[in-house]
């Protein structure tokens, strides 16, 4: 990991302490209830929702103010199969930086701008990238690029100095599937632009990926192109 992106890191988790404990150590419900789902993604709601922390030893929230605003709920399922994620990572990839994005309400429902993410089932995660040197970093989410969401990669994965990390965005969706496996969870559908998916499949673990997981094939609302979205599934009132 180099010295800029260990500097982001630290940098995040200083400033969410500065920001309150309540949002750095908010990895849980308060009562550790497990979550209850309701409806789809589209149109439903969560009861007891889990914050994902704030930072850990490879990833970051996409924003402090989002963490802080509430905006990093998920089912008690799925935050732990995502925490998990990062940790096994840590273990295959140490020296790979990755970035989370929003997930849904506490207590789910409409996630304006959103068009899903409202029962607690939904995960954007940002495409990890390599800088000009070819070494991982976060991906520079901020204000000015409406945290990230603003972003455009050209369609051979390119932004600035930053080009797509095929193969740990591979290697990341891979290690969740098994994860989720473990804890009897299914990850429903990946949404990511259609054109950057061929790149993805190009990758070593491609044939791999196109049988462990369902992409989605039809064009999205938005592009997806700076982060991918995972809809996992869960038996929901």
């Amino acid at each position: 990991m180099n010295t800029q992106s260990v500097f982001t890191i630290k940098f995040r988790r200083a400033l969410s302490l500065t920001c309150g404990l309540a949002i750095a150590s908010c990895t849980v419900a308060a009562d550790e209830t497990p979550s209850t789902c309701y409806g789809t993604t589209a149109k439903g709601r969560l009861e007891h929702g889990w914050q994902l922390p704030s930072s850990g030893e490879n990833y970051v929230a996409y924003s402090i103010l989002g963490v802080g605003a509430g905006r990093t709920y998920l089912h008690s399922e799925v935050q732990k199969i995502v925490v998990e994620t990062y940790a096994e990572l840590q273990r295959k990839a140490p020296n790979k930086v990755f970035v989370y994005g929003e997930t849904g309400w506490e207590e789910g429902g409409q996630f304006r701008p959103h068009k899903t993410h409202q029962n607690g089932l939904s995960v954007d995660f940002f495409v990890p990238v390599l800088n000009s040197d070819g070494e991982s970093e976060a991906l520079s989410t901020n204000t000015f690029n409406k945290f990230g969401y603003n972003i455009e990669f050209s369609n051979q994965g390119q932004y600035d100095d930053y080009r797509i990390d095929y193969d740990a965005m591979a290697l990341h969706l891979l290690t969740l599937k098994q994860v989720a496996d473990r804890h009897g969870v299914k990850i429903w559908r990946v949404i990511f632009d259609n054109t950057l998916q061929k790149q993805l499949f190009a990758t070593k673990y491609g044939t791999q990926l196109q049988s462990a997981l369902t992409f989605s094939k039809k064009k999205p609302w938005v592009r997806h192109d700076e982060h991918y979205h995972v809809d996992f599934e869960l038996p929901c009132q």
